[in-house]
Parts: C-alpha cells; sequence; structure tokens
C-alpha cells in the first residue's frame, strides 16, 4: 500500500518529497510493497510462504487554523493490490474519522474538513484498511498511522501571575533583584520561534530595568529615596519569535513600593516651648505633651522622649505614646505657685532602632527647650495627714472623743476652714466632727462585736470659698473590753454507759468568746463553787480552752435515774474576768464492751433482760386487751345514770369533799401548805412522808439563817442540791412549788396613809434615789415641784 501527502515541511516530508521526485509523480509520493507469492517449482510439491504486509506505517501533517473555503488536502492511500478499476475500497477508521477527517474510498484521498487547534488536540491516531468491493473481504491488513496537527504561531505571550505588587527596600544598590516575572506560550516549544520570549520594559525607566532572558526586574539607581518617592508602576512586555517584527507580544505591571529604611533622624520643629501649668494639677497626671517628627514610618520612626536638663528634672517627667510618638508630661510632685513659679526643661527625642549603614546621615536625635509657667488657682485646704487612723473603746459614752484631723488653706490668704463628715445616705452616723476643731466625737455607743471598724471621710472647705472642697479618709478601730462572758462553743448531747468507772473521761467540751483574743481564751472550766459536791461526775480544765466531764462512781442505772444535770462556770481570760453558768445533760446509755452506744431509750429494757420477740408480741397483745376492757369499763359507767347528791361515804380515790365554806386551818391537813410559802418564814423543813431520811440534815435555826441571807435563786440551787444528794430518793420524780416574793423594795412603803395632808410640806427629791424603776416618777414629781416653785 502506499501513503502519499503533499506536506513537504518537516524533515520528515523531505524524504518523502525526495521519493517523490524518485518515482515521477507530481503529486503523491509512493512507497511500493512487493506482495508474498506462492511459486510452484517442477519435481518440488507446493510450499505455502506466509504473506508479507502491504501497510507501511507513515504520519500526516495538517496545518492548524485552516481557513480556506474547501476542505484541506490530507494524504492519500493507495494499495497495491488496487489496479484502477474500483474493486478497491477504503475504509478509515479512528479518532476523527467521518467528522473531521473523510476519505475518497475509491482513490484512498483524506481530506480535514475543520479548523483544527494543536493547542487543544496536537494530534489524531486512526486505521486504514482496503477491502475488496465486491467481497467485502480486507486485502491487507489493517494499518495505524498519526496525523499531526502543524504549529502555527496564534497564541501571544501571557504573564498568569499578573499583576505582581511587590516591596525593595529604600536607598538599595543599582542592579538589587526585585523581582523575575514569567510569560508563557502555548505555541509549540519544538516548532520554530512561535515560542522563544524576549522581555522588555515599556514603563519604569530609568528607576528599573529588566533582563530580556530571565525577566529578572532590577533597579537601574543609586539611593531611591522612599521620602522622596514611594510607589513606582512598572510595565513589562514579553514578545515571541524572539521579539522579531511580526511577533506577538503580552505585558503586565508590576507596583513596585520602597520600604523604609532608618535614614533620617528626628527633629523638633522648634527649638523652645513654653507650657502653663496650674499648681492644683494632681500628682501623676498628664500636663503636656511634645513631639519631634520623623519622616521614616514604622519602627524606624519609633523614639523615646527624657528630660536631660534643667531645674524641673524632680518636679516633672516623661515618658513616649508608642500610637502618636509624643512625649506625654506628667507631674511627680505637687506645685506650688508661692514657691516657684517657673520651670526650664530640656528635653531629648532620639530613635530607639538605629541603621548603622545610615550612622553617617546622624546623630539620630534631637533636643529641645521647655519652659513650665505654674500657673496660681485658689487651692483647697491641705489635710495634715493623707489619711487618719483613729481608736475608740467599744461601750464608750456618747460624746466621747475619738480624734482630731487638721487643714489648712495652702493660698497665701490663709482663709479659716471648716470640716463637715461626708455621709452618704445609707451611712450609720456613729460619729459627729466639730465644724471649727475638727475633733471627732461618738454619737452612739459602739460595739466591737457588731462593727469592729469603721471608715468615714472628711471634709474641708474654706469659709470664702465652700465650693472648694478636700477630703480625708478616716479609719477608726474600735477596741475591745471584756463585754461578753464565755459561753459553750455548742450544744453538747454527753452521753454516760451503765457501766462507767469512776474517773472515766466521757466528754471533752469547748467554749467562746465574742470577745477578740486579749479578752476571750484563755478560758477557765470549773463546777459551782456554792453547790455541793457532785457525787455522779466532776470536772477537769485540760488548760488548753477545752474540759473533760468524767465520772466519779462506778455503774449508773436507766431504771434509777435516765438523765443528769450537771452545772458548769466558765470564765475567760480578760481584765476583769467574766464568767458565765452552764448545764450539761448527761444521758445514761446502754453500751456494748468496747463502748458504742447501744441504746438510750427506756424500752430496750425488756431485751436486755432476755425476752424474746415472741414474749414481747404477747405483752403487747395483753396490754392493748386490758386498755380495750378499761375503756369498755369507762364507756358503761358513763352510761349510769349519775345521783345529784354524792353521799359522804363516796371517796373517789383523792377527792376529799368539803361541805363547809371556811374550815381554816384544818382544811389544809391533806396539803403542804408550807411549800407555798416565803422559805423564810417556813417553820420547819418538812420531807416527804413516804420515805424515811438516812442521814442528818442541815438543823432549822441554821436553814433559816441561811434562806434569810440569800435571795430565791440561791434557795432553789440549795433545795435542787439536796434532792440530788438525798440517797432515799424513789424512781420517780416529784414537783415541789416554792413561792416567793422577793426581797424588800429599796423604795420601802409607798402608801399615803403617812402623807401629808398638804402638798406644800411634801418634799419629793427622794424619789431620785429609788432606782431607775421610779425615775419616771421622780421626773413628773420633780416638774410638779419646780412649776410650784414657780
Amino acid at each position: 500500500m502506499k501513503i502519499t501527502s503533499t506536506s513537504c515541511i518537516c524533515p520528515v516530508l523531505v524524504c518523502l518529497c525526495f521519493v517523490q521526485r524518485c518515482y515521477g509523480t507530481a503529486h503523491h509520493s509512493s512507497i511500493k510493497v512487493t506482495r508474498n507469492q506462492t511459486k510452484h517449482i517442477e519435481g518440488e510439491t507446493e510450499v505455502h510462504h506466509r504473506p508479507k504486509r502491504g501497510w507501511v506505517w507513515n504520519q500526516f501533517f495538517v496545518l492548524e487554523e485552516h481557513m480556506g473555503p474547501d476542505p484541506q488536502y490530507v494524504g492519500k492511500l493507495h494499495s497495491n493490490s488496487d489496479k484502477g478499476d474500483g474493486s478497491v475500497k477504503y475504509i478509515l477508521t479512528g479518532e476523527g474519522a467521518g467528522t473531521i477527517f473523510i476519505i475518497d474510498d475509491t482513490t484512498g484521498d483524506i481530506h480535514s474538513t475543520k479548523s483544527l487547534d494543536r493547542e487543544q488536540k496536537t494530534h489524531y491516531v486512526l486505521h486504514a484498511q482496503a477491502i475488496d468491493r465486491r467481497t467485502n473481504k480486507p486485502l491487507e491488513p489493517e494499518s495505524e498511522f498519526i496525523i499531526k496537527v502543524q504549529d502555527i504561531n496564534d497564541n501571544a505571550p501571557k504573564f498568569t501571575d499578573g499583576p505582581y505588587i511587590v516591596t525593595v527596600p529604600e536607598m538599595s544598590d543599582m542592579g538589587t533583584s526585585v523581582l523575575q516575572v514569567t510569560a508563557t506560550d502555548a505555541d509549540d516549544p519544538t516548532y520554530g520561534n512561535s515560542a522563544r520570549v524576549v522581555y522588555s520594559i515599556l514603563q519604569g525607566q530609568p528607576y528599573f530595568s529588566v533582563d530580556p532572558k530571565t525577566g529578572v526586574i532590577r533597579t537601574a539607581l543609586h539611593n531611591m529615596d522612599r521620602e522622596a518617592r514611594e510607589h513606582y508602576s512598572v510595565v513589562i512586555q514579553a514578545k515571541d519569535m524572539a521579539g522579531q517584527v511580526g511577533g506577538l507580544s503580552g505585558s503586565t505591571t508590576v507596583n513596585i513600593t520602597l520600604t523604609d529604611v532608618n535614614d533620617n533622624p528626628p527633629r523638633f520643629p522648634q527649638k523652645h516651648y513654653q507650657l502653663y501649668v496650674p499648681e492644683s494639677a494632681q500628682v501623676g497626671s498628664a500636663v503636656g505633651k511634645i513631639k519631634a517628627n520623623d519622616a521614616d514610618t514604622g519602627s524606624n520612626a519609633d523614639m523615646t522622649y527624657s528630660i536631660i536638663n534643667g531645674d524641673g528634672i524632680g518636679i516633672f517627667s516623661i515618658s513616649t505614646d508608642k500610637e502618636t510618638r509624643e512625649g506625654i508630661l506628667s507631674l511627680k510632685k505637687p506645685l506650688n505657685y508661692e514657691k516657684k513659679k517657673s520651670y526650664t526643661l530640656t528635653i531629648e527625642g532620639a530613635n530607639t532602632h538605629l541603621d548603622f549603614r545610615f550612622s553617617h546621615l546622624g546623630p539620630f536625635k534631637d533636643a529641645t527647650m521647655l519652659k513650665i509657667i505654674v500657673g496660681d488657682v485658689d487651692e483647697p485646704p491641705l489635710f495634715s495627714m493623707p489619711s487618719y487612723v483613729m481608736e475608740v473603746y467599744e461601750n464608750a459614752k456618747i460624746g466621747t472623743v475619738v480624734g482630731t484631723v487638721l487643714a489648712q488653706d495652702p493660698d497665701s490668704a490663709n482663709s479659716l476652714v471648716r470640716y463637715f463628715i461626708d455621709y452618704s445616705a445609707e451611712d450609720d452616723r456613729c460619729f459627729n466632727i466639730d465644724a471649727n476643731t475638727g475633733t471627732i466625737r461618738t454619737t452612739k455607743v459602739l460595739d466591737r462585736e457588731e462593727t469592729s471598724w469603721y471608715n468615714i471621710t472628711v471634709a474641708a472647705s474654706e469659709n470664702d470659698n465652700p465650693g472648694l472642697l478636700s477630703h480625708v479618709t478616716v479609719g477608726i478601730r474600735v477596741l475591745d473590753v471584756n463585754d461578753n462572758p464565755p459561753e459553750l462553743a455548742r450544744e453538747y448531747d454527753i452521753v454516760v454507759c451503765e457501766n462507767s468507772k469512776p474517773g472515766q473521761v466521757i466528754h471533752t467540751i469547748s467554749a467562746t468568746d465574742k470577745d477578740d483574743f486579749a479578752n476571750g481564751p484563755r478560758f477557765n472550766f470549773f463546777l459551782d463553787e456554792h453547790l455541793s459536791i457532785n457525787p455522779n461526775f466532776t470536772l477537769k480544765d485540760n488548760e488548753d480552752n477545752t474540759a473533760s466531764i468524767l465520772t466519779r462512781r462506778r455503774r449508773f442505772s436507766r431504771t434509777i435515774q435516765d438523765v443528769y444535770y450537771l452545772p458548769i462556770m466558765i470564765s475567760d481570760g480578760g481584765i476583769p474576768s467574766l464568767s458565765s453558768s452552764s448545764t450539761l445533760t448527761v444521758r445514761v446509755c446502754a453500751c456494748e464492751r468496747d463502748g458504742r452506744v447501744r441504746t438510750c431509750h427506756a424500752e430496750a429494757f425488756l431485751s436486755s433482760a432476755g425476752l424474746s420477740t415472741g414474749a414481747l408480741i404477747a405483752i403487747l397483745l395483753c396490754v392493748v386487751i386490758l386498755l380495750a376492757i378499761v375503756v369498755l369499763f369507762i364507756t358503761l359507767r358513763r352510761s349510769k345514770k349519775e345521783p345529784l347528791i354524792i353521799s359522804e361515804e363516796d371517796v373517789r380515790e383523792n377527792v376529799v369533799t368539803y361541805d363547809d365554806e371556811g374550815g381554816g386551818e384544818e382544811d389544809t391537813e391533806a396539803f403542804d401548805i408550807t411549800a407555798l410559802r416565803n422559805p423564810s418564814a417556813a417553820e420547819e423543813l418538812k420531807y416527804r412522808r413516804d420515805i424515811r431520811p438516812e442521814v442528818k440534815l442541815t438543823p432549822r435555826h441554821q436553814t433559816l439563817s441561811t434562806l434569810e441571807s440569800i435571795d430565791v435563786q440561791e434557795f432553789i440551787k440549795q433545795k435542787l442540791a439536796e434532792a440530788d444528794l438525798d440517797p432515799s430518793v424513789p424512781p420517780y420524780d416529784s414537783l415541789q412549788t416554792y413561792a416567793y416574793e422577793g426581797q424588800r423594795s429599796e423604795a420601802g412603803s409607798i402608801s399615803s396613809l403617812d402623807s401629808a395632808t398638804t402638798q406644800s410640806d411634801q418634799d419629793y427629791h427622794y424619789l431620785g434615789d429609788w432606782g431607775p424603776e421610779f425615775k419616771k416618777l421622780a421626773e413628773l414629781y420633780g416638774e410638779i415641784e419646780s412649776e410650784r416653785t414657780t
């Protein structure tokens, strides 16, 4: 088969054209391929040979972007089996066959029907076959060939990353690299100069230059100054065809900014400044600003200010505002116009970040002179101290002096000063101040345990200018006095085991005191000395502000007594010492051998006696039956009609019936009336009639003399002690009632029987000696006496 083409551009086509000329064809080339034949040799059998393929691989070329009116001729297919009689049919398959590429099935001519773009597809792979038109059988095997799209210069160079933004330091050396730009060309770089790019600068000269081959942009001048010009716009062009005439080009913009370096020292606009500062300026406040200019930016313009000379170095200080780069002048000490009216300062501003490459442009600092004029103002009174601390004892009388504050007019006029306490609406006004002297006094009785510290604000103003105020804080500490007795730290639940031994510690108690440490601990614990010795318990002071409760006898019994009361006394360490009395309740409980409490309730005795659960249930059942019988009996008795007159012989339990109106002393035989009398009026001490005392009690005359000298509280305590010491007390409680009117009043009798008949003869001054109970009466009669005298 022969493959022909009209293209003779590339070196491969040159060879094909040479073959064309050799065979004498004008429009196509032919490559002859011999076919395989079978020969019959005499005397030999027929031998079958494999036929050779009649295809030869080749390439076709077609120009891209063909714009002609007729389809572009690509090449020709020809089979050696084609005798020109139209019996051979050519078939084309593969990429673009039938759409882009068509073939004349008789002649084998191939044409391109569309304009192709090499940048979209560079080649097409096709398959050709020659078949017998009559039998549709292939004359030769199918062969593959390629149609390549031949490039033309139809794409201009492009800068894919533009436009560019880049920086370069100012004052850079000439030739400093700024940026490398790259343009790309979509044309075939292996064919001709269509993709060979050359760079040139269209805008930006004479400041910058570009390398034509590499696209590197460099500075073209020495010492480019940012302060003179900061931004540059450079236009770079890329042209293909090696820059020849007719080549395509593209351009991009490079925005170049010069970055700052510290090549400019700071400078004050003036060499002399003047500042007015009133003497009322507060210490620590800013009184003025000053600024030095620096043409640089960023950190290169940072500077610090300092006072290097002048008579106001100790009075003023200067700091730097990093945002505004200003020097802030502040007051270190108060000003006084009457003492000094002006100050002079030398202020220096210096860069903080130096670049030694430009040290020859320095020095990078500057100085100026600042004169400060002190202004005279009417100043508020000045207190002698910035704050005051005073002390006063609690419970002090109203009007007690706490302390004195002092303020003076600092001006030359030396006006008089008035004082007052600046109270807010919710403050508790416990103090007042003398407006002229500044003396602070109490207006209430203070309690340290309620408030231990007071903070008040005292204000002072001049008489000539009341609106000009100054304030000072006064702290008042309330000192403690021993006015709170000690108390038990909490309610104690004390338990003693029935099997306890003498001297056994059953509990430890502690105390608290609302007073401070000096008037509180150390605490002393002891039993009341006025009471008899307790036979059951004793108290031991541990000398560490605690006390231990110890037993004094062996074994306790809940059946006899299940609760004991132990009165104790507690005293504090104040001067004078205060004491208080408390009563501890001790419960008797059943305990295990290891001391654990088993039970403290009386119903547990049944189980401790060894009764089983069934026995307990039987007992409870019997009790319920008895209660039901009693209720039934009472119900039946109430249903009976009771007689209106009760017989004298009808004695019901303890009820005694009297039928006279006044039997006198005979009526008291059923009740011991002595218990209701004044203890001092008791004729004799009577004991319980159900038992006989086994101890010798106090004689009658000693008891009567003792009762006359003590009050009812001591009498009751003595009776309680006697009852506790009585060994014959039965296991049930008894009630004894005592009536006592109290001691004789200091006022004596206030009866009017002995009074004079006329009011003029009566003197009521003695009413003031009767005590606080008669204070109102004394005031009332005192007013009557004064009116009568008037």
